[in-house]
This record gives structure tokens, C-alpha cells and sequence, in this order.
């Protein structure tokens, strides 16, 4: 029961809200540079014996046209990771503030569906490899793909799920438990 309700949190502690598109009632190029620009952000969680993950990232946008848009964000996590030390199979747990940024494109594939592409990199610490069971803080890099659906509900904004796949995922320098990242996001 105990790993059913960690599997849980886990799933939905990755839901998050994300990067958000904007949706125009009219055409975006008869728009002020103002009217094009939106603004989104992460909040997400997920809290278990092993590893806890709190994760705040605002972010802003400027859609180019109806179907493209690009945009920057910062990024701030709790982390608190259990390892395993080896050869002497030893547990430790490493706790630390993530900090970092992103770029992101996205691009409406369809009426409601998109794909997006996102660099990110952040500052984490993560076990060293001198068996000394210290930690050692580096910038890792991270480069996600995938898509999503896109629901207009608010006017120009609305809400979307994405899924990215992390092509630079490393399971001990990355600070995400998985190179599979859900986020939900909304915009306003």
C-alpha cells in the first residue's frame, strides 16, 4: 500500500503547472507587442520517504504568430534525493536548492495539439565519484521534447498538458526522477 501511495504522489506530483500558450481571438500580427506577450508558471510536487521535489518556475512568453511562440523561465526546486552509495551499499540522502533557467519553443501541430522543445540547465548537487559519500555542485543541462493538448478557456488563456522526454536525463545528476516529465499547466 505504502509504494501504491508514493506510485501516486509521484504521478500526480509531476502534474504541474507549466508553460502555457495563448490563444488569439484575432490574428496575433495585428496585435501590440504587449497583447502578444503571457506569462505561465510551474508549481509542483511530490513528496515521499526517498525523494521530495518542490518546484517553482514562472516563466513568460511571446507568441510570434497564431501558431508559434518562444519563451524564457527560471526555475527554483526543493530537492531532498536518497542515493546508494557503492560499493559499500550505505544510504545518504543529499538536500538542496535547485536553481536555474529554460528557453522554450512551441508550435501548434493542430487545432489543439502542439509540439515544444525546451533547454533548461540547473544548478544541483548530486553524489561524488571519489567514494568520499561528499556532493558535488555543477550545472546539468536538460533538453525535453513532446507535445501536448491546448483547451482555450479563458479568453486568450486556457489550460494544456504536456509531455516531454528528456534527452540529457542522467538518473544521478538529473534532479527530475524520471527522463518522463508530465506538467498541466494554465495561463491567464
Amino acid at each position: 500500500m505504502k509504494k501504491l501511495l508514493l506510485t501516486l504522489t509521484l504521478a500526480f506530483g509531476l502534474v504541474s503547472l507549466s508553460n502555457a500558450q495563448v490563444y488569439f481571438e484575432e490574428e496575433p500580427e495585428s496585435l501590440s507587442f504587449k497583447e502578444r506577450v503571457y506569462f505561465g508558471g510551474n508549481f509542483s510536487f511530490n513528496l515521499g520517504n526517498r525523494f521530495t521535489f518542490i518546484d517553482v518556475s514562472p516563466l513568460a512568453g511571446y507568441m510570434i504568430n497564431d501558431d508559434f511562440s518562444v519563451g524564457v523561465g527560471t526555475t527554483y526546486l526543493y530537492l531532498s534525493r536518497e542515493f546508494l552509495a557503492r560499493p559499500s551499499g550505505n544510504q545518504f540522502k543529499v538536500t538542496n536548492s535547485v536553481y536555474g533557467g529554460r528557453t522554450f519553443l512551441r508550435h501548434r501541430v493542430f487545432d489543439n495539439i502542439f509540439a515544444h522543445a525546451e533547454f533548461e540547465t540547473l544548478n544541483t548537487e548530486f553524489p561524488s565519484f571519489d567514494g568520499s559519500q561528499g556532493t558535488v555542485r555543477e550545472w546539468v543541462p536538460g533538453l525535453f521534447i513532446g507535445g501536448g493538448v491546448f483547451q482555450p478557456v479563458f479568453g486568450r488563456g486556457g489550460v494544456n498538458l504536456t509531455v516531454l522526454l528528456n534527452l540529457l536525463h542522467d538518473d544521478l545528476r538529473s534532479p527530475y526522477n524520471s527522463a518522463i516529465v508530465i506538467r498541466g499547466g494554465i495561463t491567464l
